[in-house]
């Protein structure tokens, strides 16, 4: 096991991604509903909010709300609604088939919307200037952003050549539950704008894998009622 502290100072924001089609699940996974009766939503949200930074939630122009916006607000976690990078944002046209441009559309606005931040004073953005990173967290996990950032910090000093750190399993890479470096918004909006949106592709030469533990295994990529289930089943008592 790494030591490595809690320390904060590089963290700039975290962005919840709840802006999927859910085709699968047939409901809006960030508005499913754990047994504590809890929104998905804002058990991220609550969580997110003890790290102290900015949270940016992009649901793809759905319009979805915490019970945690107005707590929030005037605190150093304030929660910003972002829209997708090149989203119509004036369009008020609603297509019952939920459209997405991927979760890196998402990403991009984040890192644009962090970036803009840092520059201002009264941001709520720490004023470290190491405080270049974006965590990211998808609805399809149980995993809190506190233990994802505890797990996923210990690598920074460890992967100084890496832009993206992540987790993996033995199988698979979960590049939506990892960590962004501010720095890579130019090539990430560079690559958006060819056309490109293949997540693995662009991460491929910049990421540092972490394995997590056993016990998250459930807790991650849930697509169908009946892995939602198993994952609430695997939240810690």
């Amino acid at each position: 096991m790494k030591n490595c502290s809690n320390n904060l100072d590089g963290l700039a924001g975290v962005i919840i991604l709840a802006g999927g089609a859910s085709r699968r699940m047939g409901t809006a996974k960030a508005m499913l509903t754990l047994p504590s009766g809890e929104q998905l939503l804002d058990y991220h949200v609550r969580h997110a909010s003890k790290l102290q930074i900015p949270i940016l939630v992009a649901d793809n122009g759905r319009g979805f709300q915490t019970g945690l916006d107005v707590h929030l607000e005037k605190t150093n976690s304030p929660i910003i609604h972002i829209a997708d990078y090149g989203a119509d944002v004036d369009s008020n046209e609603h297509d019952a088939r939920v459209k997405t441009g991927g979760a890196f559309v998402a990403i991009e606005s984040a890192l644009q919307t962090l970036n803009g931040l840092s520059s201002l004073n009264d941001s709520g953005v720490s004023k470290n200037v190491q405080a270049s990173w974006l965590l990211v967290i998808s609805c399809d996990s149980l995993i809190p952003a506190t233990d994802l950032w505890q797990k996923l910090q210990c690598e920074i000093s460890l992967a100084a050549d890496k832009k993206v750190i992540c987790l993996k399993d033995d199988g698979h890479l979960y590049p939506l539950l990892g960590l962004y470096q501010l720095s890579i918004e130019p090539d990430l909006k560079a690559y958006i704008d060819s056309g490109q949106r293949r997540v693995m592709r662009f991460i491929q030469p910049l990421v540092q894998a972490v394995p997590f533990s056993k016990e998250w295994q459930n807790l991650t990529n849930f697509n169908t009622p009946e892995d939602f289930k198993r994952a609430c089943a695997d939240l810690p008592k």
